[in-house]
């Protein structure tokens, strides 16, 4: 079966027991605040499980593309050197939210693997919790027993502690024991010598899990305690390139047609051959190399065509990291020095274009944002190699390379350990691992730090039926608490509060969160919290407090209380134009830059909007001037908001509506229209009820976030007149400083230019007198042992000219050694220069020579062997420096 038969067989296979077959979530988790990636088939139906929303149907099924490269889930650096570990991989699925239980899902994993897929049965081992004192959790009887049913005896059932066998979404939350379901892959000569019972969980490459079969039936409190749930749940997941690896018959999941297509193309661009010294052998970089790559261009393509773009931060750092990984193994072991991830994103979006559209819909895109950062990063490539050349020509004694500056080549420019370490043997040096793991450990140690959030278990006041949002409609009202609790984060406490009814806006598709008040009536009394902020957590408004009373307050007091929710309003006002204002402009922008225009991110606040778009050019002012026109335009025709709720996804689509890439919607979608033949979008946002609500619309900045990704930002009504009144006022006072010129462009432009004329003399200036030092240094040459010497102090204007002055002396000199010192801005400086030919008969290096007399001056520097620079803090010292370098030759 190829890989296409094996996934359609799966989702057949559930759709005929009346799973509904649902498309994959984005790799990218815009909503959920814990994770960064989806890790795992079942993230995108936490609020499910959660009970904070209701399924499309109690029986789902779905292939979700997973992502696990950071966190708990860390197999970014074993990628490469094992067969079975991957960045992003496919997780086939199956999920009963209160239906069905063990019997059914266990029985159908069976039929599933050995009668559909024809696996031998005789190789397959199942696990089972075998229970834990402290949990209060006995032994899993009933998955026991299931078992013992289907194989007809106990003897390939293997009982799994909690750490195998019982599974968590987090600390807290929604938990239970598992059934893993095993295979051993090996030869029968292998599997005569050794049974494969014995090998399960001992990492070994062909003895596998394929499946795990979830029992979602307690909840995780805060304080460590169980509670059973009401509901029980199921939630299945198993590896789509293990189960290929399988049902294929590969010894590798490398070797199956999901990786297969990409390696061969890696084996035509490269020249080199896969697996000639084995598929399994780490030794061979090359096949390392391949595989690596093979692996990280499937990340970071469906990571880019979801909609999250390399960067400095955050989950574009993870992908930028993922990108550099592969670009530095095809550059040191496949000879690439060229750009060539991105050649490969065809050969993806093809193979996948039935399962995972996006990424053929968006192909060209995906390239070009790939090559401009494999073009950028071969360039620090280089940068790193020659810091590496540095380090091999200094002064170490000891030849090794200490852990910080390992660590540091890693974090910054990209090296991978076993590259450094490779490239240094080479040289014969070694690498301080010690060091490197201990630095390693701060900045992960620092990483846990800034994510810590410690939250108590939920309070509940009143039982929530169905949370509801009224703020499109209503900016107050009158509601009642659910739950509140503390959280402590790294900057002291907040309470995080739940009500029935909330007109405040969670954060959400690039809005930021409602500020306001909560006022509670209670039979005590009143009080008053300021909300500073609002959260989507688990498909819930959390509306986040600094302060709140409720521990003055006894629990029948708060549920009777009587809550007034108001968000501030004029925040809100400000906020509403600067959204609706970036709808209108992304239409504009698609009139004047083309239809290839796609929203790569969004944010607006009451100050701005900031807009990302894919466009591979600068936004020309010109170009910002028309589309300013357009929108402002369209502000003055004050278009009336036509917003259509609950519009079903297939309906609103046919309509027209824009969809943004890397968003999970709904079977039902809120549409926002500002005439139908101008701007239409899917949009859970806040608007104006009519463009002229707006009243002005301008750009303030515009640049270039990622490759192929261009920025803007604007302002809208009060704030854009302001800026024009600031500009105004800027004009004015120029006029003013330019005893009232009527025309101030030729003003400026008549002193810019006397300016550079004045520049230019008083260059001239000083190249006359730097020539004078130079020939005055020519007259006092020192001849030691056949070396030409000079050491000097002299008067220079700045660090350029010490060093022109050393390169022109050298020029006019045979076999010299020039030291030179200057005091410039009131710090020492000194520069040595040695001729190529006396520096290798006598074994000089500017850099060292330097490095040791910039102690005279409390300094240091260093530099090239030919060539070098120290600077100090005391001037004092500059003397005794400038002979500490003139005795290396005397």
């Amino acid at each position: 079966m190829t890989s296409h038969e094996i996934r359609k067989a799966f989702l057949d296979f559930f759709s005929s027991r009346e799973h509904l077959v649902v498309p994959s979530a984005p790799l990218v988790a815009k909503n959920d605040p814990t994770l960064m990636f989806y890790n795992s088939g079942m993230a995108q139906f936490k609020d499910y499980f959660l009970g904070n929303a209701t399924p499309p149907s109690k029986r789902i099924t779905d292939t979700q593309k997973c992502l696990r490269v950071s966190g708990k889930h860390n197999d970014l650096e074993e990628v490469g050197f094992d067969t079975y570990h991957h960045t992003m991989f496919e997780m086939l699925g199956n999920w009963s939210f209160g239906d069905y239980f063990k019997e059914q899902s266990l029985n159908w994993s069976w039929e599933l693997l050995t009668e559909v897929y024809k696996l031998p049965k005789d190789r397959i081992y199942v696990s089972v919790f075998e229970g834990n004192e402290a949990d209060g959790v006995p032994f899993d009887q009933e998955a026991f027993d299931i078992w013992k049913k289907i194989l007809g005896s106990d003897e390939r059932i293997i009982y799994g502690d909690k750490k195998d066998n019982f599974w968590e979404m987090g600390d807290v939350g929604p938990c239970g024991p598992c059934s893993e379901i095993h295979i051993d892959l090996r030869e029968q000569s292998e599997v005569d010598k050794i049974s494969g019972k014995e090998l399960v969980n001992a990492d070994h490459p062909q003895v596998v899990e394929i499946w795990n079969n979830v029992f979602m039936q307690f909840e995780r409190k805060a304080d460590g305690s169980l509670i059973a749930l009401e509901n029980k749940c199921i939630d299945t997941g198993m590896g789509f390139e293990r189960l290929c690896m399988a049902i294929q018959g590969k010894q590798s999941n490398y070797d199956t047609d999901l990786f297969q297509n990409t390696i061969q193309v890696l084996e035509e661009m490269s020249g080199l051959k896969y697996g000639v010294n084995g598929t399994l052998n780490a030794d061979s970089y090359s096949d390392v190399a391949m595989r690596v790559v093979a692996d990280h261009i499937r990340a970071v393509a469906f990571a880019i065509s979801d909609g999250q773009l390399p960067s400095n931060t955050g989950a574009g750092y993870v992908i930028r990291r993922i990108l550099r990984r592969a670009i530095r193994y095809g550059y040191s072991y496949l000879n690439f020095k060229e750009p060539f991830m991105c050649q490969l994103v065809p050969v993806l979006a093809k193979q996948f274009e039935d399962v995972f559209p996006e990424l053929k819909s968006q192909e060209e895109f995906v390239k070009k944002v790939i090559e401009e950062e494999e073009k950028s990063f071969l360039k620090t490539l280089e940068q790193g190699l020659k810091r590496l050349e540095t380090i091999f020509e200094g002064d170490n004694a000891k030849k090794v390379i200490d852990g910080k500056t390992v660590f540091e080549l890693s974090d910054t420019f990209g090296f991978p350990v076993d590259l450094t370490a490779l490239i240094a043997k080479e040289k014969g040096f070694e690498i301080d691992e010690t060091g490197f793991k201990t630095e390693l450990e701060k900045q992960k140690a620092r990483s846990r730090k800034d994510a810590t959030k410690e939250a108590a278990d939920w309070i509940t006041v009143n039982e929530l039926d169905n949370p509801e949002y009224v703020g499109y409609d209503n900016e107050e009202a009158i509601s009642g608490l659910v739950q509140y609790r503390k959280v402590k984060t790294k900057k002291g406490s907040e309470y995080q509060i739940i009500l029935e009814k909330t007109p405040f806006y969670a954060e959400m598709g690039g809005q930021v969160g409602d500020t306001g008040e909560l006022t509670f009536e209670t039979p005590k009394g009143s009080f008053t919290v300021a909300i500073s902020d609002c959260q989507l957590e688990a498909g819930l408004h959390v509306h986040i407090a600094k302060k709140a009373p409720f521990d003055d307050y006894t629990l029948e007091d708060l549920k009777a209380a009587e809550v007034t929710a108001k968000i501030d309003s004029d925040r809100h006002s400000n906020i509403k134009k600067n959204h609706t204002a970036t709808h209108l402009m992304l239409s504009a922008l698609k009139q004047v830059l083309g239809d290839h225009i796609v929203q790569r991110g969004s944010y607006q606040n009451d100050e701005l909007t900031r807009f990302d778009f894919s466009h591979f050019s600068k936004v020309t002012d010109e170009e910002l001037k028309q589309v300013e026109d357009i929108v402002n335009q369209k502000i003055r025709e004050n278009i009336a908001l036509d917003e259509r709720r609950n519009v079903p996804i297939d309906e609103a689509m046919k309509l027209g509506a824009t969809a943004t890439f890397g968003e999970k919607y709904g079977d039902f979608v809120r549409v926002i229209i500002f005439d139908p033949k101008y701007s239409l979008e899917l949009c859970g946002g806040s608007h104006v009820s009519s463009t002229g609500q707006i009243g002005l619309f301008k750009f303030t900045t515009e640049g270039s976030v990622s490759a192929g990704v261009r920025r803007v930002e604007a302002i809208t009504g009060i704030k854009a007149l302001e800026k024009m009144r600031e500009q105004e006022t800027a004009l004015n006072t120029l006029k003013e400083i330019l005893k009232g010129s009527t025309d101030v462009v030729a003003s400026v432009k008549t002193l810019l230019d006397e300016k550079s004329a004045l520049q230019k003399k008083v260059e001239g200036l000083e190249n006359e007198k730097l020539q004078g030092v130079k020939t005055a240094l020519l007259q006092k040459i020192e001849t030691i042992d056949g070396v030409q010497l000079i050491a000097a102090k002299v008067s220079v204007p700045n660090a350029d000219g010490l060093k022109q002055l050393a390169y022109d002396l050298k020029a006019k000199m045979d076999n010299s050694f020039i030291a030179l010192g200057a005091e410039i801005n009131g710090k020492p400086l000194l520069a040595v220069i040695i001729d190529e030919n006396l520096m290798k008969a006598k074994d000089l290096h500017a850099g060292k020579i330097v490095k040791e007399a910039a102690k005279e001056m409390r300094g240091g520097g260093g530099g090239q062997p030919h060539f070098a620079t120290a600077g100090g803090s005391d001037v004092g010292g500059l003397d005794k420096a400038i002979a500490k370098a003139k005795s290396f030759i005397q």
